[in-house]
């Protein structure tokens, strides 16, 4: 399995009660089939998937991918503190037919070897062996700081299901080493929305990240500038990406781009403790910041444009 293009990692909608609103996600999918997503991450970080239960995990899994009706992949992210929950939730998602899982590590009791990060997912893929599996590497999180190429040469004895990594660290010689060794038998999927474009210059194909929800078109610019070769043009559509980013990261990250969510006509409630919603004073700041973007322009509405 080849992905390719954008992959957008979901917001999990929650309604007035705190509860998941499934009745959301039907227009949240169409808004990205719309768009030219060509894939969904569901219960990873933007999806506050850690702080779901299992069987949350499982419902919004089923909704998401019932909703994408083929027309996109489906990617989970199974982690789990917890290594039984994370395999109940890797063999589910083998059962309802996704197309690939991932996992981030264990992160209260750390892990520090690149051998015991391997024999860890090894345990994760074990209940759903003929699944693709994605390890996800986001250490600014986990902090799990390992050596991805090493994990990469492990694997080749150790996890014969790993089809590539989430690489969502800004360590880009990293990443282009973790491309370059894996000589294409595994894919390094990037995850640091503001520095797409650099991504793209040492080989980047497919790319997972919050703010295609919101901004799509500005990204299939950077894509199609920079292949075109117009270089100039790409940089200032990256630029202007890193600036929405820059504006929303003065609050916190997640409740600011479920905000802004709504703002464009794609409102995903609110979000669960220990994240808390941006103070009305806080969403007026923001709202102003973002005005003189234009965001809208960014995202096609439910009336499915065929063209940019």
């Amino acid at each position: 399995m080849q992905l390719t293009g954008l992959i957008a990692a979901t917001f999990t909608p929650f309604d007035a009660q705190g509860k998941i609103n499934l009745g959301a996600i039907p227009d949240m999918v169409e808004t990205l089939v719309a768009n030219r997503i060509s894939g969904i991450y569901v219960c990873g970080s933007t999806g506050e998937g850690h702080s779901l239960t299992v069987a949350e995990r499982k419902t919004l899994t089923e909704a998401f991918h019932a909703a994408s009706a083929g027309r996109m992949k489906t990617i989970v992210n199974v982690g789990h503190n917890c290594l039984d929950d994370a395999c109940d939730l890797a063999a589910h998602s083998a059962e309802i037919g996704v197309d690939a899982v991932s996992a981030a590590p264990p992160t209260y009791y750390k892990i520090t070897s690149e051998k015991q990060l391997v024999k860890t997912l090894g345990k994760i893929t074990s209940a759903a062996p003929d699944m693709p599996f994605y390890y996800y590497h986001i250490p600014a999180i986990t902090r799990v700081e390992l050596d991805m190429a090493e994990v990469l040469r492990l694997s080749a004895d150790m996890l014969p299901s790993l089809h590539g990594i989430k690489f969502t660290a800004p360590n880009i010689h990293e990443y282009q080493r973790c491309l370059e060794e894996s000589n294409g038998k595994h894919q390094i999927l990037f995850g640091m929305d503001e520095m797409l474009l650099s991504a793209l210059g040492v080989g980047a194909t497919c790319m997972i990240g919050s703010t295609y929800n919101f901004m799509p078109g500005l990204y299939h610019a950077i894509i199609e500038n920079f292949r075109n070769g117009n270089h100039d043009a790409a940089r200032a559509y990256q630029y202007k990406a890193v600036q929405v980013i820059n504006a929303f990261l003065k609050f916190s990250s997640l409740p600011a781009q479920k905000f802004i969510m709504r703002l464009v006509g794609m409102d995903c409630g609110t979000v669960r403790l220990p994240l808390q919603d941006l103070t009305a004073e806080e969403q007026k700041a923001l709202e102003t910041e973002l005005s003189k973007f234009d965001l809208k322009r960014w995202v096609k509405g439910k009336e499915r444009i065929s063209a940019l």
